[in-house]
């Protein structure tokens, strides 16, 4: 009994120190993400005056990690192995490289999230705190609740940022003694992030259905395809970054020549259409404009992207490929396109990160907890149909990496 009264004690001890984590996630997260939206509205109102650079600045970039980022040009791959217990420490210059080369990524028409940022803030900040307090597994318990606090702080999902950050380490391993500092950072970063009026992207679905041996084998497919999507995004990344590390050894140079490719493919699509975030493709799916193949598209180019060493991260991308994709399977499936689109916005995000509760939840959160059956049925499906791959090369399952 002793033991666990001690063991309640520090899980509260720990979730009282995530508030001020919480509150620290929230502003950097709130500074980031209004620079990174002023930012994307000069490159779409001038495409011509930046896309054409993003070689130049690719080769910046490197040449500024290399000079003096350290190791923390391996991004994501330190908070995972940090969370693994393979990395005893995560530097502190990861937050403004990170922060610095994204904008600078989406600012010259790389196409790339803002999750990996969000999450390597939160991951950084909440491991420099659990390094300071002697509690058994406060570490790796800070590093997650960082990890949530990011998510939330960037998404404005609270429940489903938690939820990420403790199944996303390990596949069908949830961290349960991380769940109540989780859940009190990513609320905590949450609300300082509305405050500052970061905005949350939100959709309210009108559409009444019901689950029907009609509906059943139409959500069917639609899980299928979604989870085929998210898995071969996840490959592709994996295979083509493998690929261009193997034909252009030299960092600069590659970044360099994919660089230039990007800009003049991106220019030759649009002027930009498939730059950027990709919430221009989500506000089209759900009503705002017409999507057909745009999915395929915003595939490859946050592969080439992301492959090239650019940074970012690849949770927008997904949404939008996803979204783009449920409305072209809404005319094939007979679905109203705004709830396919909804479907397809959680599924092949849960579907590339290899997570099954966050998505169900993000779904939820965004779209009306009255739709949370058909986002668990179609989610449950993409996660069964991804094959395994996931978008963390360092991910792991049963204590092994995918």
């Amino acid at each position: 009994m002793k033991k666990l009264i001690l063991s309640y004690r520090d899980i509260l001890l720990l979730s009282l120190i995530t508030i001020p984590i919480g509150i620290a996630v929230g502003f950097v997260d709130t500074l980031f993400g209004r620079i990174l939206l002023y930012l994307t509205d000069m490159r779409m109102s001038y495409p011509f005056c930046f896309i054409p650079f993003l070689g130049i600045i690719g080769i910046i970039l490197v040449w500024c990690y290399q000079k003096f980022g350290g190791n923390s040009s391996r991004g994501m791959a330190l908070i995972f192995e940090t969370g693994h217990g393979i990395n005893p420490d995560i530097p502190l210059r990861l937050i403004p490289f990170t922060i610095i080369s994204t904008w600078l990524t989406h600012l010259f028409g790389g196409s790339a999230g803002r999750e990996g940022v969000a999450i390597q803030i939160g991951g950084t900040i909440g491991h420099w705190f659990g390094r300071r307090f002697l509690v058994k597994d406060s570490g790796k318990i800070l590093l997650i609740a960082g990890m949530a606090a990011g998510f939330s702080g960037l998404f404005r999902t609270p429940i489903a940022a938690a939820f990420f950050a403790l199944e996303v380490l390990t596949v069908g391993v949830l961290e349960q003694k991380a769940l109540l500092p989780a859940l009190t950072a990513a609320f905590t970063a949450n609300s300082v992030s509305g405050l500052l009026g970061l905005e949350k992207f939100s959709f309210a679905l009108t559409d009444s259905l019901s689950l029907s041996w009609e509906l059943a084998p139409k959500l069917l497919m639609a899980g299928v395809l979604f989870g085929i999507t998210g898995g071969l995004f996840a490959l592709s990344l994996h295979k083509t970054k493998q690929l261009f590390s193997k034909w252009i050894t030299n960092p600069m140079l590659r970044i360099f020549i994919i660089g230039i490719s990007i800009s003049i493919l991106s220019l030759l699509c649009r002027e930009g259409r498939y730059s950027g975030l990709g919430t221009n493709l989500i506000s089209m799916s759900f009503g705002n404009g017409i999507v057909s193949w745009d999915f395929i598209f915003k595939l490859v180019f946050t592969v080439l992207t992301l492959s090239a060493g650019f940074q970012g991260g690849e949770v927008t991308p997904l949404f939008s490929i996803g979204a783009s994709l449920g409305v072209v399977l809404a005319s094939w499936l007979g679905l109203p396109p705004a709830f396919a689109a909804a479907l397809g916005y959680s599924a092949v995000f849960g579907s590339a990160t290899n997570t099954l509760i966050a998505p169900i939840i993000i779904g939820a959160e965004i779209f009306g907890f009255e739709y949370f059956p058909y986002f668990a049925v179609v989610c449950s499906l993409a996660y069964v149909c991804n094959c395994n791959f996931s978008i963390y090369p360092l991910q792991k399952r049963n204590g092994q990496d995918l």
